[in-house]
């Protein structure tokens, strides 16, 4: 839960770097915020929770997604890559899951 909590204190940060275990715990903690939202908004009989979800968490999910693709020496924009059909997504997962640079131009290498 550290790692959703501090994503979300730099939920508007789009400089340096996160791990890839910052990022996919950031992720996991995601989905099962949604999951739970959706599930109360299916008892409810409603969609509000979820959106509400949806909205709220998007700014920092596109803001450590950002410090992941620095972290494997991309830019930000790498992200736009996923509006294309099927590829994209592909491609942005795989530059997701790489393993981390050394130092770079967006900063030293986090631990």
């Amino acid at each position: 839960m550290e790692y959703f909590t501090d994503a979300l204190k730099k939920y508007a940060e789009f400089t340096g770097r996160a791990t890839r275990q910052q990022y996919w715990m950031y992720i996991l903690f995601y989905f099962i915020i949604y999951i739970a939202c959706v599930v109360v908004d299916s008892v409810i009989g409603t969609f509000i929770f979820s959106t509400i979800c949806s909205l709220g968490l998007l700014i920092p999910s596109i803001s450590i997604a950002t410090r992941r693709l620095h972290d494997t020496g991309r830019s930000g924009w790498w992200q736009l890559i996923a509006l294309i059909p099927l590829i994209g997504a592909i491609v942005l997962l795989v530059f997701l899951v790489q393993s981390s640079h050394p130092d770079n131009e967006y900063g030293p290498a986090v631990n």
